[in-house]
């Protein structure tokens, strides 16, 4: 099984891989990945995708080999590539910017391939954050979540995960960044304060250069003041890297809406669920 888009997963699907996460978190010691190999290809610059794949597969029992991600740009065949991977690796898994690229990969081998991150989608992030929000709210999928910013991968996979699970998801940003036709579980909206006052859990992406304005951030920041227009326990969920005084401001990643670095210390336990429901899963 390949792991590449939300919108390939089921909601039954979400909850065995929580489940399975749930136990990933409580046992220690056990090695199923044992014997195993697994191929990453990721850019220098990561940090928290890359730190939680490797340890995750280490404390697991398995191995990593590294190699950059223009490592598959070559002229050389991808479907050759994967074909000669799979003589010595138990799985795959990609950060690079094309999704096609990954797509090809998984079309041409019976080892899993696992897409941790391209500009058209992060899923491994989202159902890690879904899951932590699950642990914080028992009510998670009657919450009203709400990202504030622009149609990039982020957004694109909360609104593939608010699909997947029925969940209502807001979008707020300036026209043109819409992520598609509005639907039972999708809203676009350009004006910010009214909507925050349903929202319970606030989401922010990193802002691409053309937003990075004086004009846009007056307009969409989201500020200790703005999230004390949003419902009692609401939480602030900044995807990193964040900026601070850009998408969100100092005073909100001070308060105690801010979900907290801690928030991402379950994603090398999802990850290894994902790594062993590709593996074991039938």
């Amino acid at each position: 099984m390949h792991f590449l888009d939300l919108k390939d997963l089921s909601s039954l699907q979400i909850d065995e891989l929580f489940k399975l996460t749930d136990q990933l978190s409580l046992q220690g010691g056990a090695k199923p990945l044992g014997g195993k190999t697994f191929v990453l290809f990721f850019p220098e610059s990561s940090i928290r995708t890359r730190i939680s794949f490797e340890k995750g597969i280490q404390d697991l029992g398995g191995q990593c080999l590294l190699f950059p991600p223009e490592a598959l740009d070559k002229r050389e065949q991808l479907s050759d590539v994967i074909q000669y991977i799979e003589n010595w690796a138990d799985g795959v898994i990609v950060r690079h910017p094309d999704l096609s690229t990954i797509q090809q990969l998984s079309l041409h081998t019976s080892i899993p391939i696992i897409n941790a991150m391209t500009a058209e989608n992060h899923p491994c992030e989202i159902l890690a954050d879904l899951y932590t929000i699950s642990k914080m709210k028992e009510n998670f999928t009657e919450l009203v979540y709400t990202f504030v910013g622009h149609a990039g991968n982020i957004s694109r996979s909360w609104m593939d995960m608010a699909k997947v699970m029925d969940l209502q998801f807001n979008h707020i940003c300036t026209s043109g960044h819409e992520l598609g036709e509005e639907s039972r579980n999708y809203r676009f909206y350009t004006e910010l304060e009214a909507v925050l006052m349903d929202s319970d859990v606030v989401l922010t992406d990193s802002l691409p250069e053309a937003l990075r304005t004086k004009d846009y951030i007056s307009n969409y920041q989201i500020t200790l003041a703005k999230m004390k227009l949003t419902p009692k326990h609401s939480l602030l969920n900044p995807c990193p890297p964040f900026f601070r005084n850009e998408e969100v401001s100092e005073d909100a990643i001070d308060s105690e809406y801010f979900v907290g670095h801690a928030f991402k210390k379950n994603l090398i336990f999802v990850q290894q669920a994902i790594l062993l429901y590709c593996l074991f899963h039938t």
